[in-house]
Parts: structure tokens; C-alpha cells; sequence
């Protein structure tokens, strides 16, 4: 059976955000919007994103990193938020894997929220009706669009192809060859929903700085190459009186 995914490569993505502004772009204008938005331009923005970037630091000073995760709905092979809903709203697609929302049966109960353990559902406060990432399904399947442009609007913002798509249950797609050779995990696996979606894990760099880097290029103060090493207080030409 088909399931498409995200595959999310965490070593190139660069926290630009290009991913959610294009998400509510293209969902606020298509099948699933509009998505709300609250007070955008106050102190206290808010509103209704199918795709968010968290950045944090991990790691102690000095040796830290800075990590920018996208998430969104990981469209999981065993999605727990579908037998909670009491209208049947929440629907798995067999023909795709993809998991979706029906807006008409859909009374904003938030019993799907509170089944989902990662937090990638959020309920539109306008309308009333529960919202999550769709893969942009009146894209990808739309024969009008060239056929590679038949893709979520996510993956074809990305500047540095941070995210991939395809069919993860196909051995030779590019997903699943990213997924088999570089790693690829997926959230939670303790909970045994089976995320869809993968995540490629960052790669270990050692530090390859070179100290002349440290250096100012132009320093005025340099002389035959060397560099002032004045004491604290002292003239700034103290270090070439003698």
C-alpha cells in the first residue's frame, strides 16, 4: 500500500521558516482555508499554522548547537487520533496513507488533539473545526500542475531541499533510500502509532576553524606580519617601542 511522507533532513535545514510561510500560503488559499490568524501584527500573535519550525540549543557552552525541527503531522500508519473522533472526521486515505480531516463532521471536540501524542493538531478558533497538515492533497494529486510541481508547497519552498517526498513504502523512492542509508528515524516510536514521516539525523563536524580566521584582516596595527600584544592600559603602540 502506498503511504506517503516527509522526510526531514535536520544536517541542512536552516530554521528560514520558508516551509510555514508557504504552507499557510498555499492552505489559506486552497481546499483547507482559510487559516486564521490573530492579532498577526500585535505583541501576542497567533493563529492556525499546519506547519511550525522549533529552534532550540542543545549541548553546553561552548560546545553547542543550534537545531531547527520542522513539525507537522506525521500522517502515522496507525493514527490514534481516527478511532477517538466520534463523528468520524479524522480518516485515514488507503489509496495514499494520507490522514485527513472532513470539516463537515468535524465539531471541534479536540478529542483527536488529546489522542495525538505530538501535538501537531490545532483547532481553527473561527471555525470551529479541527486543522493539520494535508501533504497539500489537492496539490500533489492536481493533473493539471506539471508533474513536478505535483509536490507540497513546503517541499518545494525549501532553499536547501531539507525535505523530501514520496512513497516510503516504496523500496528504490528517493525517501526511502535517504531513510535506509542516512539513518532515518522516526518520533516516538514507543507510542506504536508508526509515524509516516522520518526525520535524518545531524551529522558530527569537528570544528575546522583556523585561528587566522580570529584575526582581523586589515589591522593597522600589524607589522611585519606580527600582531600588537599591547598590556591592558598600555599605548596602543606599546608592543613595537622595543
Amino acid at each position: 500500500m502506498t503511504q506517503l511522507a516527509l522526510v526531514i533532513d535536520l544536517n541542512v535545514c536552516v530554521g528560514c521558516h520558508a516551509c510555514v510561510t508557504s504552507c499557510k500560503q498555499w492552505n489559506t488559499s486552497g481546499s483547507a482555508g482559510p487559516l486564521v490568524d490573530e492579532n498577526p501584527y500585535g505583541a501576542d500573535p497567533a493563529g492556525t499554522f499546519f506547519n511550525r519550525v522549533l529552534t532550540f540549543e542543545v549541548g553546553e557552552f561552548p560546545d553547542t548547537q543550534t537545531v531547527h525541527f520542522p513539525k507537522s503531522c506525521l500522517h502515522c500508519e496507525d493514527p490514534p487520533c481516527v478511532p477517538v473522533c466520534p463523528t468520524g472526521a479524522s480518516y485515514k486515505r488507503k489509496e495514499d496513507g494520507i490522514v485527513l480531516v472532513d470539516h463537515d463532521k468535524c465539531i471541534g471536540c479536540n478529542y483527536c488533539t488529546w489522542a495525538c501524542p505530538y501535538g501537531v493538531r490545532e483547532l481553527d478558533e473561527k471555525r470551529k473545526v479541527m486543522t493539520k497538515c494535508t501533504l497539500c492533497v489537492d496539490r500533489i494529486h492536481d493533473q493539471a500542475l506539471p508533474e513536478a510541481e505535483r509536490k507540497p508547497a513546503c517541499v518545494l519552498a525549501c532553499p536547501t531541499r531539507a525535505r523530501l517526498f514520496g512513497d516510503v513504502h516504496d523500496p528504490q523512492a528517493e525517501v526511502s533510500v535517504a531513510i535506509r542509508e542516512r539513518g532515518g528515524y522516526t518520533l516516538m516510536p514507543e507510542a506504536g502509532t508508526r509515524p509516516a514521516n522520518h526525520y535524518l539525523p545531524r551529522r558530527k563536524s569537528e570544528n575546522r576553524t583556523d585561528p587566522r580566521q580570529l584575526v582581523r584582516e586589515y589591522n593597522p596595527l600589524r607589522v611585519d606580519g606580527r600582531e600588537p600584544d599591547h598590556a591592558q592600559g598600555a599605548p596602543l603602540d606599546a608592543d613595537w617601542e622595543h
